[in-house]
């Protein structure tokens, strides 16, 4: 398949408020496999494109999550099982009974409430850099509020910047990036992008992401829908944070005390990548593409 390349279509799915915009990579050929990719929680569907190109014969489904990119005039209710239920009606609109499930970041423990919500339509869940429970940072409590919690990727929402090309430079600037950006980041970048009064604003809505970050922290609910699962489980870990710092999000070895939890857990720790650049860079998508074929019963 050296060569191939996936062609890349949207398409609206009906869900309550409105519809949900979700990006198709079909391959050239009769796809090998679908796979669901859920992204984090201030990205768009646009995350997985070097995944799309690491997996030139299968069929990647990506939505924009509700609140976000082409979704992010849906209205109320946000939050993490509120994805699930759209999700739900993603596979029932693309008419696919099971897939393998691949989520980053947030969209992680979005992955886990759809598989213990709808089992029968979950084959395996890859969870990139989230899906358990987060731990405050010290000093911050949940009543500091989503802008306490996720600090610049928050802050970015409610600026307005003059130009596309002033936002590729935001992003040009962020230590977890190279430069120059990749062609897939810079696409990225783009299709974040709303048209507003004096220029663009980055497309998630500040609600949703705001609902989304307070429920990352693992209620009882939660641990037991961790608890439930049956399926095959993976968790890929980066070794570097969000702003490239070491320690990453999960400090090594915390992953380590969940699998009393989830007994079907595999860990493995992805070498030389950070929070972004596990999904967001060609290295790191190679990587996801590894864990998800050697999860495949095909």
């Amino acid at each position: 398949m050296v060569g191939t390349v996936s062609t890349l279509t949207d398409v609206d799915v009906p869900v309550q408020g409105g519809a949900l915009r979700v990006a198709v990579w079909e391959p050239e050929g009769t796809a090998t496999a679908t796979v669901l990719a859920i992204h984090g929680i201030t990205a768009t569907s646009r995350a997985w494109a070097d995944l799309a190109e690491a997996l030139p014969d299968v069929r990647i489904v990506a939505p924009d999550l509700r609140g976000r990119g082409r979704s992010n005039t849906l209205p109320p209710p946000y939050g993490l099982v509120q994805h699930a239920g759209d999700l739900v009606r993603v596979l029932d609109a693309l008419h696919l009974p099971a897939v393998p499930v691949v989520a980053h970041s947030m969209g992680a423990f979005v992955a886990v409430l759809l598989a213990h919500a709808a089992p029968d339509r979950v084959e395996s869940l890859l969870l990139v850099d989230g899906g358990f429970p987060l731990i405050l940072p010290e000093g911050v409590s949940m009543e500091d509020g989503p802008a306490k919690l996720l600090g610049p990727a928050f802050d970015r929402l409610g600026r307005i910047f003059p130009s596309r090309e002033s936002y590729r430079e935001f992003w040009q600037g962020h230590p977890a990036f190279p430069h120059p950006l990749g062609r897939n980041v810079e696409a990225y970048v783009d299709y974040d992008l709303d048209p507003v009064p004096g220029g663009f604003s980055p497309s998630a809505n500040a609600d949703a992401v705001g609902t989304d970050a307070l429920q990352q922290f693992g209620d009882e609910r939660y641990l037991a829908a961790l608890r439930g699962l049956r399926m095959p489980v993976t968790v890929l870990r980066a070794p570097r944070g969000l702003l490239d710092q070491p320690g990453g999000l999960y400090a090594a070895g915390r992953l380590n005390g969940f699998v009393d939890l989830v007994p079907s857990l595999r860990l493995i720790e992805v070498p030389d990548v950070n929070h972004y650049t596990i999904v967001m860079s060609a290295a790191g998508a190679r990587d996801i593409a590894a864990a998800l074929t050697a999860q495949s019963p095909h």
